[in-house]
């Protein structure tokens, strides 16, 4: 059975600044998607050259999943590593408040589209990544959109509607599940069982306990954010192999 956990999960968010003297461009941006208004950030690599085709990042934040959320998870795991490696990362708030798993993800495909149109994105393929609700919804948007992405990194997260077509349309991408020790929501029983799950069918999944570690995962987060990048160029190479 699932549980909703959002209105939980919103208490665990914080903003946190980012540090260090040289950083990407972060972009504020809007778009009207049938009618819906999206804002979202991009981060842009140092020296950006719009001729040129960098990897791209779809990010989501977790809880309420709204903006002040977006730049936490900028800023704690995302723009240091794209300054210093070179990639595009988008991350949209969830449009009218509806989570990326509770109605806001009917702004794909034709989100990715724009963006596609927006930035050369390296084979029009993202990674698509996000902690706790942004994990969930993570697995949730790439299930929905599979043509559009490499690799699912969920810190933590899991495959919400876990039926037989969700689990079809992701076989195919490189599953990356992240939960803490002593995570309280007590998600780490569901992530193995469904990591195993996925291994059983011949996929790639890697499911990773992080010792010590409550819901948000320090481990993973400023100068440890690379372990997510890491992954991300693995991912380029088929996961690694």
């Amino acid at each position: 059975m699932k549980h909703h956990w959002w209105t939980i999960l919103s208490l665990v968010t914080a903003l946190v600044p980012g540090s260090g003297s040289l950083k990407a461009e972060v972009l504020d941006k809007t778009k009207n998607i049938g009618g819906t208004t999206v804002h979202y950030k991009v981060v842009l690599p140092k020296n950006y050259d719009a001729s040129k085709a960098y990897p791209g990042v779809l990010a989501f934040g977790g809880g309420p999943q709204t903006m002040s959320v977006v730049d936490s998870v900028i800023a704690r795991n995302f723009r240091d590593e794209a300054e210093k490696r070179g990639y595009i990362v988008v991350a949209p708030a969830a449009p009218n408040d509806q989570l990326f798993f509770e109605g806001g993800e009917r702004i794909f495909p034709e989100f990715l589209k724009d963006i596609l149109a927006d930035y050369k994105i390296r084979d029009n393929k993202f990674h698509i990544a996000g902690p706790s609700n942004g994990g969930i919804a993570a697995f949730h948007v790439a299930s929905l959109n599979p043509e559009y992405f490499l690799s699912i990194t969920a810190f933590p997260g899991y495959l919400w509607e876990e039926t037989p077509a969700h689990i079809q349309a992701i076989s195919k991408m490189c599953i990356n599940m992240f939960v803490g020790e002593l995570d309280p929501m007590g998600w780490q029983n569901l992530m193995k069982k469904q990591a195993s799950e996925f291994r059983a069918q011949g996929m790639t999944a890697q499911y990773t306990v992080e010792k010590g570690q409550p819901h948000r995962l320090e481990t993973l987060a400023g100068p440890n954010a690379s372990r997510l990048f890491d992954l991300f160029e693995q991912a380029q190479h088929g996961c690694g192999k």
